[in-house]
């Protein structure tokens, strides 16, 4: 599943190919032609694309969405029949293939309050995503770092990267953690984030499973964790992962 940084790449560029641009065609929705782009805006995992006439996009690609933008005429590098939405500017079509969530909607309609604030925000809010973990319930570090309710943007690659910069047991419950220490595992989450969108993506446990941790050489593991049984990446040494 894309993480933030993902979300924050795909919305620059399509920032750079529609802010301002009158839709001359839009499938399937027909709403949006003749309507001006005003914002493209990512939230987390979400994208909203914003007009002028009120209405407003709103997508997750979860697993399988991605946009392509092409020029007019040119080839689509995947069949039509996978596109969910086509936005076709005087010289651009963007178009968003397979994305499982993909919604047209009222300016009043969008509401994306049930998330926590967005790691790759200007200013994060690290006291609201702290006071969010509290109430998240007993739970493990590696599943609350998953949780979009506490905090947007984290997804299974940087969760397994936050834990081992810090020497944090994934199966650590949250109980167990101290604030001071919630406060440096986000840290680390939003500057692994910040280092995805500017394409540094040096992985030191993520899908390295049996090869050498790069800070004490100990083969790298992985386990199955939580309700959706994500595979966590770990160093069985420097981060004293329980095995009960």
């Amino acid at each position: 599943m894309p993480e933030g940084d993902t979300l924050v790449r795909t919305a620059d560029a399509l920032r750079v190919r529609l802010l301002g641009k009158r839709m001359v065609k839009a499938r399937p929705y027909e709403k949006l032609t003749g309507a001006t782009v005003t914002a493209v805006e990512p939230n987390g995992k979400h994208l909203l694309i914003r007009f002028d006439n009120g209405l407003v996009v709103h997508s997750h690609l979860r697993m399988t969405g991605i946009w392509y933008v092409y020029r007019p005429g040119e080839a689509w590098n995947r069949p039509a029949h996978q596109a969910r939405l086509v936005l076709e500017a005087d010289d651009t079509v963007a178009v968003l293939f397979n994305a499982p969530t993909v919604e047209l909607l009222r300016e009043k309609e969008v509401d994306l309050s049930h998330l926590g604030p967005d790691l790759l925000s200007s200013e994060p809010d690290l006291d609201e995503v702290i006071s969010r973990a509290r109430r998240a319930g007993a739970r493990s570090l590696g599943e609350l770092l998953l949780d979009q309710r506490v905090a947007a943007g984290i997804g299974n690659i940087y969760r397994c990267e936050s834990l081992w910069a810090l020497r944090l047991d994934p199966w650590q419950q949250v109980e167990a953690t101290d604030d001071d220490t919630l406060r440096r595992l986000y840290s680390e989450a939003r500057k692994q984030l910040q280092g995805g969108v500017r394409g540094h993506h040096a992985h030191a446990v993520h899908g390295r499973r049996g090869r050498p941790c790069p800070r004490c050489l100990t083969l790298i593991s992985t386990r199955r964790q939580g309700e959706l049984a994500r595979i966590t990446y770990y160093c069985p040494a420097c981060q004293k992962a329980a095995l009960t």
